[in-house]
């Protein structure tokens, strides 16, 4: 993954004076998925066409979070790593626009005039074709054409990405994540579900990790499905094998939820409360089961850990 520095700006008004023309695509982005991807690779080659700079416009928080709070899904990338995701795309500027009751109310083509033309001066627009904008989404792509012809802009529409079959959206992505079903998410993806989070507090913890268990601090965001999984957990740059239990442990009463991995070639490393790790879904073995004693429990682990440990192998010689 890039760490491209490329300017990020967090509201209008932090846009320069001078800024000059840009290709746009506007959009929630969360997760960028593969057809996100498409999209913003055919506004990042536009702009190279056209000799300007290519823009992403995204929202914080999600509309449906500011909208309807009690039913908006949780996120598949809180903000920091949609930006981070974002900038690997290849976009040279990033517009987060905080989105709230003025943005909310703003009619469509208010938002295209005062927005797009006047401050951003967009000459050309890249979108899929469910887009829609304005208040009460009150206009979609052929809207957006329509504008684009009274005002000056070029407007592209990209038809849906497929990928084994299935139409790739935010939404399938956090399906199939939530049911534990890591196989689809990564084919829409292109890559690995991930969590970036730092260690809870707790055991091992300290100015060194001794023991080969981590927990991870609690976390907002969309969560797998409870169970147990084979994952990667990158720590600085070292990249370890490991088995990962998302769940309430109900073997251990009043243990509570969790989201706790154990490190499979484990060996001591430098962690703290605040040191950053990446948690990589590979493969669901099982779902989340009460044992009738912890020496079950344990010798299940095992079986967990043997097939992980299979997967590893056969990963390594394909």
């Amino acid at each position: 993954m890039t760490d491209r520095m490329i300017p990020i700006y967090r509201s209008l008004a932090e846009i320069p004076a001078d800024f000059g023309p840009h290709v746009a695509a506007i959009g929630n982005f969360d997760g960028v998925h593969l057809g996100h991807r498409a999209i913003l690779s055919g506004a990042v080659e536009d702009a190279r066409d056209r000799g300007v700079r290519s823009l992403v416009i995204t929202f914080d928080p999600h509309p449906e979070r500011f909208l309807r709070p009690e039913v908006a899904p949780k996120m598949l990338t809180p903000i920091p790593e949609r930006l981070r995701l974002l900038v690997a795309t290849g976009v040279d500027a990033v517009l987060v626009l905080p989105f709230d009751s003025s943005l909310a109310n703003m009619r469509a083509e208010e938002f295209v005039q005062r927005v797009l033309v006047e401050i951003l001066h967009v000459c050309a627009l890249h979108e899929g074709g469910n887009f829609r904008f304005g208040y009460h989404a009150e206009a979609g792509v052929e809207e957006l054409r329509g504008f684009g012809a009274a005002y000056g802009f070029a407007v592209h529409v990209h038809r849906a990405v497929r990928v084994h079959g299935l139409e790739i959206s935010s939404s399938a992505v956090r399906g199939f994540v939530a049911a534990g079903d890591m196989k689809r998410a990564r084919w829409m993806l292109g890559r690995p579900f991930a969590v970036r989070s730092t260690p809870a507090r707790g055991r091992g913890i300290g100015t060194r990790l001794l023991v080969p268990t981590v927990n991870l601090a609690v976390y907002e965001a969309l969560l797998p499905a409870f169970g147990v999984y084979v994952t990667q957990l990158t720590v600085g740059s070292r990249c370890f094998q490991a088995v990962t239990n998302v769940g309430n442990r109900p073997t251990f009463e009043g243990v509570g939820f969790g989201v706790e991995t154990h490190i499979l070639n484990f060996e001591p490393i430098d962690l703290n409360e605040e040191t950053q790790l990446e948690l990589e879904f590979l493969l669901r073995l099982r779902g989340e089961m009460t044992w009738p004693s912890p020496e079950a429990l344990k010798a299940q682990i095992f079986k967990d850990v043997a097939r992980a440990q299979r997967y590893f192998r056969l990963r390594a010689d394909a």
